[in-house]
């Protein structure tokens, strides 16, 4: 593979990203764009520099050269358009979260595996390689035995229409709390004994979450997502020989660690990026070169374990989208 040619599905601000970032990224090629709109897609393809407009999924998914496509639409629509692609045997990066619950997800890896094709879960900050340096110094034990995890994550988003409507399963936790749970998951893993959460569900919608996790050795972590507040977006992770703090788990700009005294002891910054979504196009590009059908930055067996604990968490606050039957099925899917 030469440069990969990469097309979106859905012409949103999150596409918008995207496309801008596969223009300026080595080794990609911001290739199509496919809306329901062709005079919308012939718009977005003109301003983004991008080669081909269709105003159809399946037209853009019969070009032939096209390499691997990104999803972009809203979380309820993933599903169908993930399978669709798969259908035509393009390579898939599906947008956080990528389905409404756990049984889709299982459908749709269950799907891709069936028919041999690569998918993926576009949860970015999985793939930043400040990730690394976290999980790194996390391992050296400079803070010594970690023992207790807190991140916040929330923004003032109730005038976006997608995150105030039930029918496309919006509120906070499948958007914004997602990443506080990946954070957990990603540096204390998933040996759980317990997940406790509550919530302040409005409208259909969960406009705030908590949710605490307590593992089986005794070490906890504390997390707050909201769509109605301005939140600090830090991760802190509390050892015995000290703490690191992380700017912004959304998209990861520092790590200070400080020692017992709460005296600095380091400090590292994020590397230049373009906009922090290259890194997860670059492993599916590398992925797709060696042919294998998922990253390891993010293995289908993790998608699914948070699947299953937003699952567990919509069930404790008492949180059931209209899309979904009482056996956790969509109505589409029946």
């Amino acid at each position: 593979m030469a440069k990969m040619r990469v097309g979106i599905i859905g012409a949103g601000r999150i596409a918008a990203i995207m496309a801008e970032t596969l223009r300026k990224t080595r080794g990609v090629e911001a290739y199509a764009i496919a809306s329901r709109s062709l005079e919308k897609a012939q718009a977005f393809a003109f301003e983004h520099g991008m080669t081909k407009a269709y105003g159809s999924y399946e037209e853009m998914l019969q070009d032939k050269k096209l390499d691997l496509v990104y999803i972009a639409t809203p979380h309820t629509l993933h599903l169908t358009h993930a399978k669709m692609c798969i259908d035509y045997g393009k390579p898939v990066l599906v947008e956080k979260p990528f389905c409404v619950n756990a049984a889709q997800a299982q459908e749709l890896l269950d799907y891709a595996k069936e028919k041999g094709v690569f998918i993926t879960e576009a949860i970015w900050v999985r793939y930043l390689p400040m990730y690394e340096t976290i999980k790194q110094t996390l391992d050296s034990g400079v803070i010594g035995q970690p023992k207790l995890l807190t991140a916040n994550l929330g923004y003032e988003m109730t005038e976006k229409e997608r995150l105030v409507d039930p029918k496309l399963a919006g509120g906070a936790l499948l958007d914004v709390g997602i990443y506080p749970l990946n954070f957990a998951y990603m540096l204390f893993g998933n040996d759980i004994d317990k997940i406790d959460a509550s919530a302040v569900v409005k409208d259909g919608i969960d406009t705030q979450d908590s949710i605490t996790l307590t593992y089986k050795d005794g070490r906890m972590a504390v997390l707050n997502s909201s769509m109605v507040a301005v939140s600090d977006r830090l991760g802190i992770i509390q050892g015995t020989k000290g703490y690191m703090v992380i700017e912004n788990i959304n998209n990861y700009q520092s790590m200070t660690v400080y020692d017992a005294n709460y005296k600095k002891i380091q400090y590292k910054k994020c590397p230049k990026q373009i906009s922090g979504y290259e890194y997860e196009v670059l492993a599916c590009r590398d992925a797709l070169k060696r042919k294998a059908l998922s990253c390891e930055a993010m293995p289908h067996e993790e998608t699914l374990r948070l699947m299953h604990a937003m699952d567990e968490i919509r069930e404790k606050i008492g949180l059931i989208y209209p899309c979904e039957t009482e056996d956790g099925q969509t109505e589409e899917q029946n």
